[in-house]
């Protein structure tokens, strides 16, 4: 009886051990071996298609830029589609599948994979004509449906808006209250879309600090981040209702193993 009863506590010690371990847990673990002179650089979004664009023209003169800044008022059946001003609302304008937009005076504007300072000079170029020697129209454009998807074992998944369109995986995984205990960290799973609509799945290590130099280390709008459940969490969910009778199970077994070694030991 006193070998049975050391068997089925070895078993037991083995098992809770095994759930209880914590392995690659701190991230960029390598950061002090890793060359980052690859990292030196700004990060620029790109316009894509469905990316919906406010731009907005100022000149010494209001009236010259008045054509390039129509302001119009949000309608029941798509209340979202503008963006409020002091003056009403200001007309956005959404790009469509070819990366083009259709912008007053100017026409059909191929914007698609510009950057914002690149969209905005080619506008600008484009005005002068249109204008007076003195006018210097100065032109700004933004992204106003910049966003990220954050889902899995983190504390709170959801969409989230990039006010300054420039985030990294770090920052998104911040936001949604970071990983729980049960997140995967070197198997976050990434979900992009390319401009031609080509979708790809990358997998990223966050313990791993050549995540920096990574092209993925900074997220596109419509980038979405999972990241998987580790085997703890998906035994417990698969298993569900019949682990909690498996553990009080085990507990009357060795509550009765130690009984018994006990009566017979007397």
């Amino acid at each position: 009886m006193k070998k049975y009863f050391y068997i089925v506590l070895s078993v037991v010690t083995v098992f809770l051990t095994s759930c209880g371990s914590v392995k690659n847990v701190a991230y960029l673990q390598n950061s002090d071996v890793v060359d980052f002179s690859n990292s030196e650089y700004l990060y620029d979004a790109h316009i894509m298609p469905k990316d919906v664009l406010t731009i907005t023209v100022n000149t010494v003169n209001p009236e010259a830029s008045a054509p390039y800044n129509l302001i119009v008022r949000p309608t029941l059946n798509n209340p979202s589609s503008t963006i409020t001003t002091s003056g009403g609302a200001l007309q956005t304008y959404l790009v469509d599948n070819d990366g083009k937009i259709d912008f007053p005076v100017l026409g059909s504007l191929q914007v698609g994979g510009l950057s914002k300072s690149e969209c905005e000079k080619m506008i600008h170029d484009k005005l002068l004509p249109y204008m007076n020697e003195e006018e210097n129209p100065v032109v700004i454009v933004r992204m106003s449906n910049y966003k990220i998807s954050v889902l899995g074992e983190v504390t709170r998944p959801g969409v989230f808006t990039v006010s300054n369109e420039k985030i990294n995986i770090l920052e998104a995984l911040a936001q949604a209250g970071d990983l729980t205990i049960y997140g995967v960290r070197d198997h976050v799973k990434l979900i992009r879309e390319s401009s031609t609509g080509k979708k790809t799945v990358v997998t990223i290590n966050l313990n791993d600090a050549e995540l920096i130099n990574s092209p993925y280390y900074y997220l596109q709008q419509n980038d979405i981040v999972y990241v998987e459940p580790n085997k703890v969490k998906a035994r417990n969910s698969g298993v569900g209702t019949s682990t909690s009778l498996w553990f009080t199970g085990t507990s009357i077994l060795i509550s009765l193993t130690s009984l018994l070694y006990t009566i017979l030991r007397k």
